[in-house]
C-alpha cells in the first residue's frame, strides 16, 4: 500500500529543467523530451546505494519485421557524478558508482510515422527500486503505451496538461521498459532508421541503393531491347537490289564479291552451314584443280593444298581425300563434318559476321555477379546488386544471341551474292563462258539455284566444255553431278545422326581445328 502510495505521488509531481533526484534507493528519475526536429532528449538521474555499482548495455540495433533492423543514434553524452557512459559499436554502455548520477543524451531515429519509442530502462545489472519518467512533446500525445518484457508498465497516463508519465516498481535485473508515445499527425518528422538485418535474408532486403540498381537495370534492358530491335531492322531478310553484281566483271572475268566462297553461303545467309555448303566447297575445290573428277563418280586428289586454301577448306580436302580416290557410294558410307569453327572464324575475320566478344562479356558478368551475391550476403548484405548483376550479364548474354549475325559488311556480300540470279549467258563471250559456269557452279549449288544456272548455260547453241571432268559432259551433266554429290553428303549425314539416336558410335566421322589465312580463292 505504501509503494502505491508513492507511486501514485510520483505520477502527480510535474517536469522541471533538472529531473528530480531519486528519493528511494536504487531508483531512477527520467526526462523525455521530443524536439521538433525529431531528436528526442532524455536526462536520467540515477541513485547508486553505497557499496555497490550499476551498469546498463542499450543495444542501439535492434530487431525488426521483414529482415530488418531498426538502428537509434545517441549521442552528446553527458555525465555529472560517479561513473562512465559511452557509445560504441551500436551499444550505448553506462557504468554508475554510489551516489546519485545524471546521464543527459539525446537520441536519433526514435520516432517512426507518429510514434516515439525509447527503452527507458533495461540491461541494468542490479533491480530498480522504483523507475519515474515524464514525456513531452510539442503537441499533446493521442495514445500511450509501455510494456516491461511482454506485460503493460505499473503506470501509463496522460495528464490534464498534457504531460505523459510513466512509474514502475521493482524492476528486475536485466528486465527492459519501453515506452511508446503517440503523437498527433506532423508533430515531428520521422527520423527512424531501419537497414537489413545481419542475416542472409536481410542481405536481400530492398533498400534505397538497391531500388536505383534495380531502376538502372530496367533502363538498361530498354537501351538494350531498342539496340536488338534497331539492330535487326532489314535483317529479317536478304533483298537483291536491281542490276548485275555476281559473278561477272565489267570485263566478263569471274569474281566473286569480296572473295566469298561456296562454303561462306549457309553461315552468311542462314547462320548455319550444313551438308550443302560442304558440297558446295568440295566441287569448287574440283572447279579450282585442287581434285579430280572422274567416272564412277570419283573424287582424286590432282594438286596438293597451297596457300589459297582457307582453314576450312584444307580440313575438307583432307577429309573427303585423305589418300586414295573415293568414290561417291563410299563417302555416302562415311560422315564428313563440316569444320563449323574453322568456317566460322574465317567469315568473322572477313567482317562479315559479329564475332562472340558480347556473349563471353555476358557470361563473365554473370560468374562476376554470383561471386558478387555470395560475397554480399556473407558479409556486407545488399546481395541483391549481385543478382542483379548476374541478371545483367544473362540479359548481356541474350542481347548478343538476339543481334543480327551479319554486319553492315556481310549484308552487302549476301546482297551481292544473291545477285547470282541476274547472270545472262549471252552477254559474255564464248571463251569466258567456260570459266563463268564452272566456277559460279559451286555457288549455284550452295544457293539453291544449280537449275537455272545449269539450264541458262546448257541451252546455248555451243554450251561451254567441262574442265575439272575426266571425259567430255555437258553442263547439264556437270548439274547432275553436283546433285549426286550433294545428295552424297545429305545421306550421310542422316545415317550419322540414326547413328547417334540408336546409341551406335559413328566410325568414320572426320573433325578438324586448325586456323588459316584464305588467299586469292575467291577470284580469278
Amino acid at each position: 500500500m505504501l509503494a502505491g502510495a508513492v507511486l501514485a505521488l510520483a505520477l502527480a509531481a510535474g517536469p522541471a529543467d533538472q529531473p528530480p533526484l531519486p528519493t528511494v534507493p536504487q531508483s531512477a528519475e527520467i526526462q523525455l523530451k521530443v524536439q521538433r526536429d525529431g531528436s528526442l532528449s532524455v536526462v536520467e538521474a540515477i541513485s547508486v546505494p553505497d557499496g555497490a555499482a550499476m551498469d546498463r548495455r542499450v543495444a542501439l540495433r535492434v530487431p525488426a519485421p521483414h529482415h530488418r533492423d531498426r538502428v537509434y543514434g545517441v549521442r552528446d553524452v553527458v555525465l555529472e557524478g560517479n561513473g562512465t557512459a559511452s557509445v560504441d559499436h551500436d551499444v550505448f554502455t553506462v557504468h554508475l558508482t554510489p551516489g546519485t548520477s545524471i546521464v543527459r543524451y539525446t537520441v536519433d531515429g526514435a520516432v517512426a510515422g507518429d510514434r516515439v519509442t525509447w527503452e527507458l530502462a533495461g540491461g541494468w545489472t542490479a533491480e530498480l527500486k522504483f523507475l519515474r519518467a515524464s514525456f513531452a512533446a510539442p503537441k499533446i500525445p493521442t495514445a500511450v503505451d509501455c510494456l516491461v518484457g511482454d506485460l503493460p508498465c505499473a503506470a501509463a497516463q496522460i495528464d490534464h496538461a498534457g504531460l505523459t508519465r510513466f512509474g514502475q516498481q521493482n524492476l528486475a535485473a536485466g528486465q527492459r521498459m519501453t515506452a511508446t508515445v503517440e503523437l498527433p499527425a506532423g508533430t515531428v518528422p520521422a527520423n527512424e532508421v531501419l537497414v537489413p538485418a545481419k542475416t542472409i535474408a536481410g542481405a536481400f532486403v530492398l533498400t534505397a541503393p538497391v531500388a536505383w540498381a534495380w531502376a538502372a537495370f530496367g533502363a538498361l534492358l530498354l537501351l538494350l531491347t531498342a539496340w536488338v530491335l534497331f539492330a535487326r531492322r532489314g535483317h529479317f531478310h536478304v533483298k537483291v537490289p536491281p542490276g548485275r553484281h555476281f559473278p561477272v566483271k565489267a570485263t566478263g572475268e569471274f569474281a566473286s564479291p569480296e572473295g566469298v566462297l561456296p562454303g561462306h553461303t549457309g553461315l552468311l545467309l542462314h547462320g548455319r552451314a550444313g551438308p550443302l555448303d560442304l558440297a558446295a566447297t568440295v566441287l569448287d575445290l574440283a572447279v579450282r584443280n585442287y581434285l579430280w573428277v572422274s567416272d564412277g563418280p570419283t573424287l582424286a586428289r590432282r594438286n596438293p593444298p597451297d596457300e589459297h586454301l582457307t582453314a576450312f577448306e584444307r580440313a575438307v580436302y583432307e577429309a573427303v581425300v585423305p589418300d586414295e580416290p573415293v568414290t561417291l557410294a563410299a563417302l555416302r558410307q562415311r560422315h564428313v563434318e563440316v569444320p563449323r569453327t574453322e568456317l566460322a572464324a574465317d567469315v568473322a575475320r572477313r567482317g562479315w559476321l559479329a564475332t562472340r566478344r558480347l556473349r563471353r562479356a555476358g557470361i563473365r558478368i554473370f560468374c562476376y555477379g554470383v561471386f558478387l551475391t555470395v560475397l554480399l550476403a556473407l558479409t556486407v548484405g545488399y546481395a541483391q546488386l549481385g543478382v542483379i548483376l548476374a541478371l545483367a550479364g544473362v540479359a548481356t548474354a541474350v542481347t548478343s544471341a538476339a543481334l543480327p549475325a551479319r554486319r553492315r559488311a556481310g549484308d552487302d556480300v549476301a546482297r551481292r551474292l544473291l545477285g547470282i540470279a541476274e547472270i545472262r549467258v549471252k552477254d559474255l563471250d564464248k571463251p569466258q563462258r567456260e570459266l563463268v559456269f564452272s566456277r559460279g557452279l559451286p555457288y549455284a549449288l550452295a544457293l539453291g539455284e544449280l537449275g537455272p544456272w545449269v539450264a541458262a548455260f546448257d541451252a546455248l547453241k555451243h554450251p561451254p566444255p567441262v574442265y575439272w571432268h575426266a571425259g567430255e559432259i555437258t553442263p547439264d551433266q556437270a548439274g547432275s553431278f553436283a546433285t549426286a554429290l550433294a545428295g552424297t553428303f545429305a545421306a550421310a549425314r542422316r545415317a550419322h545422326l540414326q547413328d547417334l539416336v540408336s546409341g551406335k558410335q559413328g566410325q568414320n566421322t572426320v573433325s578438324h581445328s586448325r586456323a588459316g589465312t584464305p588467299g586469292t580463292a575467291g577470284s580469278s
